[in-house]
């Protein structure tokens, strides 16, 4: 029989109440847990008179009942005369660890690096936040100085008991309490379940100095054990704090700083001679400038001199029925080795304008001729090379045979021992000292070589530079044999010859542009470009003080151009190179 109406013989007891004041009989609870004091909804409570309409599980405790119902009149009796506003339910502020700066007129590196030397512990403490006065006197009140706690699942006391027993009292000893002071429990609560600060800050900081000079280091200056001290403000007046420049105080200075002009070369030559009958011929080799400031050149079957010092021109030989391919200096010495188109080698003392004898062993021109103290070697049409050692009687010392085609290359490393020779084949050859094989061949080039300097400033450096369908000048390691840099010339490439006083080279070219090129090795930058012949500059020589370079082309014109600085007076030159005992090869 359900009860819908309450008569007079059945009288109950309404009460409501707010969970803002919790009363002994939040204690009860149908599932054996403390119900929460913060709890915000509103609930009614019936309790009827007797115990009919409650369930045979649940007693009550009429002096715990009693006990709540005389603390609620109480606090309702000391509300009235004392008012106090309820618990605020405010929301309180979250504070995170993002860290975002007022950058309105405010430079905060300038304003970090001047921060005071006053050590600061690694994380500012904090005061533990406190419930309300009002509410924490409350439950203290109601639970006899004791504040329920909620209790992980896992260590609940009421786990040991039956889902069937509910029944608790306040002061159950087997319920958690947290006392009022600042010890925290450890043996019931694990470590992982109770949230805390870590200690180390958000943020890193670093000085400029330090990080301008690569410290590694990550310690931050706030840690204790450092020292701001150490550091101190920055004072440096050209320190990136106080620029108002986004550009780095070094690039100011770099950019700022006077710029190294280029060494300027004259794009005029100083001066031009007449040279007719010389011949257009791309494997010939017809001037070359002595150690005696001697310049010879073969024009037609003739050979002539000209004095750099005194300007005069002195006629050499003249042969009657042959003519001059090749004319090449000893390097030291008045001597000078002229090639006939009939296969013969001649030598001539250039003083006395005297032939000193004829050596025969080709069957061809000899287009390329060499010097290496007293061994004359020398290329020919008839794909051979001969050395020739003019202290003896004999025509030829040693025959090397490994060129398919025509010789018209020919360059001895005096240093090194080594002779190059290239050829119409293509190929470029290193032949070590007098050996009849060669060390290394090299057929990277696509086209006849004829260009071969080796390097003065460096051992083992060889520069080779291909006709017109290579167009290239390649860099050879002559001790690994490989190809250590190139350029492509854009055009064909007759001549080169490194400088005696810095790192550079010159090179002269043919189709198309029948220039003349000065190179910065090993960058490979064009320092300067020259023109003025109207065909092919076959020809390049050098003076004995490596300044200036002659060139000679098939408009039968000779023009001297001033390419290089002089050697300085204390043999360091002009890029560091020379023997310092060259300061005593001159009087004043």
């Amino acid at each position: 029989m359900t009860d819908t109406n309450l008569g007079p013989h059945e009288p109950s007891h309404v009460i409501t109440r707010s969970m803002d004041n919790p009363t002994a009989g939040d204690a009860i609870s149908p599932l054996g847990h403390a119900t929460s004091a913060t709890t915000s909804r509103k609930r009614s409570h019936v309790i009827p008179a007797n115990n009919h309409h409650r369930g045979a599980s649940e007693p009550v405790d009429a002096a715990a009942l009693t006990q709540a119902l005389n603390g609620v009149e109480g606090e309702a009796k000391s509300r009235e005369r004392t008012p106090v506003g309820s618990p605020s339910r405010k929301r309180q502020r979250i504070y995170g660890d993002r860290f975002i700066p007022n950058r309105e007129g405010r430079d905060l590196q300038a304003s970090f690096s001047l921060i005071p030397d006053i050590p600061s512990p690694a994380t500012p403490s904090r005061p533990k936040k406190r419930a309300p006065h009002g509410e924490l006197h409350f439950q203290k009140k109601v639970f006899d100085g004791t504040v329920p706690q909620p209790t992980p699942p896992h260590l609940s006391p009421d786990a040991a008991f039956s889902p069937t027993s509910h029944s608790t009292t306040i002061n159950d000893p087997s319920r958690t309490r947290t006392p009022p002071s600042n010890q925290t429990s450890t043996s019931l609560v694990p470590a992982s379940l109770t949230p805390s600060t870590p200690h180390k800050n958000m943020f890193t900081y670093m000085s400029p100095q330090h990080h301008r000079n690569g410290s590694s280091r990550l310690t931050p200056h706030g840690t204790p054990g450092s020292r701001r001290s150490q550091r101190g403000p920055n004072m440096d007046p050209t320190s990136d704090l106080y620029s108002t420049s986004p550009i780095h105080f070094d690039s100011q200075r770099l950019l700022l700083s006077p710029k190294k002009t280029p060494r300027a070369v004259p794009k005029v030559p100083f001066k031009v001679l007449d040279a007719p009958d010389l011949a257009d011929d791309f494997y010939l080799n017809l001037v070359d400038w002595g150690s005696s400031n001697n310049l010879g050149v073969g024009l037609g079957s003739c050979v002539f001199m000209w004095n750099s010092g005194t300007g005069k021109v002195t006629k050499l030989c003249d042969l009657q029925d042959d003519t001059v391919t090749s004319v090449s200096w000893i390097q030291r010495g008045s001597h000078v080795s002229i090639g006939t188109s009939k296969g013969l080698v001649q030598i001539w003392d250039a003083e006395r304008c005297r032939r000193l004898r004829t050596m025969t062993g080709h069957s061809a021109r000899v287009g390329a001729l060499a010097w290496n103290d007293h061994i004359l070697s020398s290329g020919s049409r008839d794909r051979s090379i001969l050395h020739r050692d003019v202290r003896q009687p004999d025509q030829w010392l040693r025959k090397l045979t490994g060129h398919k085609q025509e010789v018209c290359g020919l360059r001895w490393n005096a240093e090194d021992g080594q002779l190059a020779s290239g050829g119409n084949d293509n190929q470029l050859m290193v032949w070590d000292k007098l050996n009849a094989n060669p060390l290394w061949k090299l057929t990277e080039h696509t086209a006849a070589v004829k260009a071969i300097a080796w390097s003065p400033h460096q051992h083992h450096l060889l520069a080779s530079g291909g006709g017109t369908a290579d167009r290239r000048i390649k860099f050879w390691n002559t001790q690994t044999g490989i190809c250590v840099n190139e350029i492509d010339t854009g055009s064909q490439v007759c001549n080169l010859a490194w400088s005696k006083n810095s790192n550079e080279l010159v090179s002269t070219h043919g189709f198309s542009q029948n220039q003349i090129v000065v190179w910065k090795y090993p960058s490979m930058t064009q320092v300067a470009s020259l023109t003025g012949h109207t065909y092919r500059v076959l020809y390049l020589a050098m003076s004995p003080d490596g300044q200036t370079v002659v060139t000679g082309a098939g408009d039968e014109t000779l023009r001297f151009w001033k390419c290089f600085n002089k050697r300085e007076r204390n043999g360091i030159g002009g890029e560091g190179m020379g023997s310092r005992m060259e300061q005593w090869s001159t009087i004043r």
